[in-house]
């Protein structure tokens, strides 16, 4: 069958654009009536008969008579109808067009299909219908599509084309997040709507019981921008609830906007009623956005937040907050009476890798008060009081690849101590470096002997270190204690091949330090009883050596048990390695002062507290011992159609070092350490040991003298100190072979695991949203027996014995784990041991419930000073975020 092609009047194409903005709700029950054409089963002609059956050759040629003789205007132009499984028909004398069964229409870039479409030429009025199978089901409902809008779904429509008006019942269709069901709707221009019993709904199912929808009686609704609603009531499963306000306005916009934020109310014991996490949200383009947030009590306490995130697609991405609080404790006039500011700045900057390949910028800044997470009274820092440590790192990196490569780095960074309230910055810290350099060998190709290995480098690093306290940050005290200087390294080495098996090396180093502040020294001076110490700033210089060599071999060791034994074998590999180095001694940049009024002369130089050290006045004369060992085993596979045992390391290194100073004239030998890690449990428990031996015994002061510990009545060596630290993560999924690796890299700046719990704060939709697929399918009756869950373990201890205290300095069991009871119930907890002191860590339950559309969250603190909990139930969805109920009690520190 030839495809029947026609063409169609251009106001045709003005009824299909109407369908771009058609929004409803689909018909209750029993509320469908599709429109039903009686067709004739078998196409025929007959003499007389008003229905003829005619091609597309024919219809092109009669319809230009029809009209010229009949004088009626037809829509119809540049149309082209097709595919209608059923039949295809035009009536003459009803002048309408047919088309029955999976019928379709195509218009430029716009498709219809339906069961029935009826296009009248006479009244320019078109119809789309479904229709009735042999069960009596009604389908193939009208779906429009145009590309560029969303997907048109009702259950029958009706237009005109001159009045450029239509009805449409049981429509469907969905708005971004919005799904948007209507029992009519009736289109009044190409911007206006009048809707009738529509329901709206973010629910993943809206025509198969949503949990929930907004119930409108009558509506306005401007296609992409809003839906100004009458009396709306909100129904759970078909159930009506208090819930209902006499007018409603909602957002349609598929693009982001700028609006309120909603903030929680609640009361804190100490500081009264309180309103927090309320402001503003500014969508300031398709790249940045703001945020505006503050919480305030009616003690006068206040916070205010700035929060921001920006991305440029194939360039860069970060996100920006600033949090301030202003606290109030007790009432003013009584001695309780404190206030106090805390402060602290995120940023976090990444660049894409294709954006520039020859230079980088990055940033990963947390700095501010020390006190912050300590004293903040926001709950998404509950948490993170732990932390005792800020640190930020700011980059930028060139690179110039033309031979020899060339390497530039810019780095600003910072580390803050929380319990000391000390910060050590660099501002900037500069470093190039050159790449390594052959001059006796070819550049490309392999290189043999002493001579061809023979290389050098340059490297440079200048930094502006600053080492200050909290009370002093930005300060003008902290830029005068600020140290400046740069250091230059040309290290040249070679390496080569002795008696076949063991590989040696030589290395020579130069170093050359500039310093800008120098120090003297003046004689003791009888009137004030005291050295004077003089500062001098200027440009000043000193340049060190050293020269170095090692020989060092791999010896490996098999212990063959048999193949039919469950462990095959054990291979033992050794790396044993003897190092020499020599350093002079660097005297001539040493002078000498009175000390005192006994005349005692001391040598200082005049570069000691430098940022790079100082010159060395006793030469070095050193031996290093060390010896790297791993140990793996090959075992039967327990999968009996693998052809090659498995490999399982059971040591991944266990390192003995020491070292002997030839020159020394006592306590030579250095002490022993020991360093080792090993895996269980297919890798997912890391643990890692540590111990420190010295051979030298201590006097009854406890401080260690030149006679070995053997000689003075006790063993080889005296263990000082000693420290073991194990992680243990896995999940249910590992046991299936899966991949169970989890990070919760919070925006509130604590640790990316839940070991010291979760900071969250779920009346914010941005930063709760749930990462599971709306569309995923979950097994209820295999759900009990898989059951899914996460642990996470972290155990510390460290062992003291420098001075005979035999002391476990910490001994602790930190756990967070999570489990899901059933497909929508989930549990967690963080909780930790102190065995030492013999007390629970801090303490943190969370029980989360999936409503599908709604969520419901608890966290409970149950005891500590940081005793709080905090309730929320509210919808996922950003446009309805403000449909919520939550009540929390803060951590009350004062008591």
């Amino acid at each position: 069958m030839k495809k029947l092609t026609i063409k169609i009047h251009p106001q045709l194409f003005l009824l299909f654009f109407l369908f771009t903005g058609i929004v409803g709700y689909a018909q209750e029950p029993g509320q469908k009536e599709p429109i039903t054409i009686e067709a004739e089963k078998e196409p025929h002609e007959k003499s007389g008969d008003s229905v003829k059956t005619i091609k597309a050759e024919e219809l092109k040629a009669q319809a230009p008579e029809e009209k010229e003789k009949d004088s009626v205007k037809s829509p119809l132009e540049s149309m082209v109808i097709d595919n209608a499984k059923g039949y295809r028909r035009y009536n003459r004398a009803e002048n309408k067009i047919y088309l029955y069964d999976n019928a379709y229409v195509k218009y430029g870039d716009m498709e219809l299909t339906a069961g029935q479409i009826i296009i009248d030429l006479n009244t320019n009025t078109a119809q789309a219908f479904g229709i009735l199978d042999s069960l009596g089901n009604y389908e193939q409902l009208p779906v429009f599509k145009q590309q560029g809008s969303e997907d048109i779904e009702p259950d029958s429509l009706a237009f005109n084309f001159d009045t450029k008006k239509g009805l449409v019942h049981g429509s469907r269709t969905k708005e971004g997040e919005m799904s948007v069901r209507s029992q009519t709707v009736r289109k009044e221009n190409d911007s206006t709507y009048y809707i009738y019993r529509t329901k709206l709904t973010t629910s993943s199912h809206p025509d198969d019981d949503p949990e929930y929808y907004i119930k409108i009686m009558k509506g306005v609704f401007v296609p992409g921008v809003k839906v100004i609603a009458g009396f709306s009531q909100m129904f759970f499963y078909d159930v009506p609830t208090p819930v209902a306000v006499p007018f409603a306005y909602f957002p349609m916009t598929h693009e982001t906007k700028s609006g309120l934020i909603f903030p929680t109310f609640g009361e804190n014991g100490s500081r009264g009623y309180f309103v927090q996490n309320g402001g503003y949200y500014f969508a300031l383009n398709d790249y940045v956005d703001l945020a505006v947030m503050g919480d305030y009590y009616t003690n006068g306490s206040y916070g205010v937040r700035i929060e921001s995130n920006y991305a440029w697609r194939y360039h860069f991405k970060g996100n920006f907050s600033f949090r301030y609080e202003n606290l109030i404790n007790g009432q003013k006039g009584f001695s309780d009476y404190s206030r106090n500011t805390i402060y602290n700045i995120r940023w976090s900057h990444s660049q894409d890798a294709k954006a520039s390949p020859n230079s980088r910028f990055s940033a990963s800044v947390n700095l501010g008060s020390s006190k912050y997470y300590r004293e903040s009274i926001n709950q998404i820092t509950t948490p993170n009081f732990l932390n005792n440590t800020l640190s930020s790192s700011i980059s930028y990196n060139k690179t110039f690849p033309a031979y020899p490569s060339v390497n530039l780095s810019l780095t600003a960074t910072h580390s803050q101590n929380t319990n000391t309230e000390s910060i050590n910055m660099t501002l900037p810290t500069f470093q190039g470096s050159m790449e390594r350099i052959y001059p006796f060998a070819p550049r490309d190709g392999t290189k043999k002997g002493i001579f061809q290995n023979i290389n050098f480098q340059y490297s440079i690093r200048g930094e502006n270190r600053i080492q200050t306290a909290d009370s002093l940050f930005f300060k003008q005290q902290m830029w005068n204690d600020a140290k400046l200087g740069f250091q230059h390294t040309i290290p040249v080495a070679t390496n080569f091949k002795v008696f076949k098996y063991f590989s040696a090396s030589l290395t020579a180093n130069y170093n050359e330090v500039w310093q800008f502040k120098t120090v003297k020294y003046n004689d003791y001076n009888s009137i004030i009883g005291d050295v004077v110490k003089d500062t001098i700033a200027g440009f000043d210089r000193f340049g060190t050596y050293n020269m170095g060599a090692s020989l060092g071999t791999t010896v490996y060791g098999t212990f063959n048990f048999g193949d039919d034994k469950k462990i095959q074998a054990i291979r033992h590999v050794m790396r044993p390695s003897v190092s020499y180095g020599y350093t002079p001694s660097f005297d001539n940049y040493y002078d000498t002062y009175v000390a005192d009024e006994s005349g005692r002369e001391v040598d200082y130089t005049r570069f000691e507290g430098g940022l790079y050290g100082s010159p060395g006045k006793s030469y070095s004369n050193t031996l290093g011992f060390s010896l790297n060992n791993t140990l793996e085993a090959k075992v039967r596979a327990k999968d009996t159609t693998a052809t090659e045992p498995e490999k399982i390391k059971l040591l991944n290194n266990l390192n003995f070092s020491s070292g002997y100073n030839i020159a020394a004239d006592s306590l030579a030998w250095s002490p022993l350490r020991i360093t080792g890690s090993t895996q269980f449990f297919k890798n997912k428990m890391t643990v890692n040991f540590g111990a420190t031996l010295n051979p030298y015994a201590l006097d009854a002061s406890g401080r260690v003298f030149d006679e070995f510990n053997i000689n003075n009545g006790g063993s080889l060596f005296r263990l000082t100190n000693a420290n073991l630290t194990a992680n243990y993560s896995f999940s249910s999924d590992s046991f299936e072979g899966k991949d169970n690796s989890q990070t919760d890299n919070t925006a509130s700046g604590g640790r990316d695991d839940d070991l010291f719990g979760k900071a969250q704060d779920f009346s914010d939709s941005r930063t709760t949203r749930s990462d599971k697929d709306e569309d995923e399918e979950i097994d209820n009756e295999n759900f009990s027996a898989k059951l899914p869950w996460d642990l996470r373990l972290a155990y510390s201890l460290t062992y003291s014995n420098n001075s005979r205290q035999k002391q476990i300095s910490t001994n602790s069991l930190m756990i967070s784990g999570d489990i899901e009871l059933t497909p929508r119930w989930k549990v967690g907890a963080s909780t930790g041991y102190d065995f030492k002191n013999a007390g629970f860590t801090y303490t943190q339950l969370r029980f989360e419930r999936d409503l599908e559309s709604w969520r419901l969250n608890f966290n409970w603190v149950p005891f500590s000073t940081r005793s709080s909990w905090y309730f929320f139930i509210g919808i996922n969805s950003s446009l309805l975020s403000d449909l919520k109920w939550e009540k929390r009690r803060p951590a009350d520190r004062s008591l």
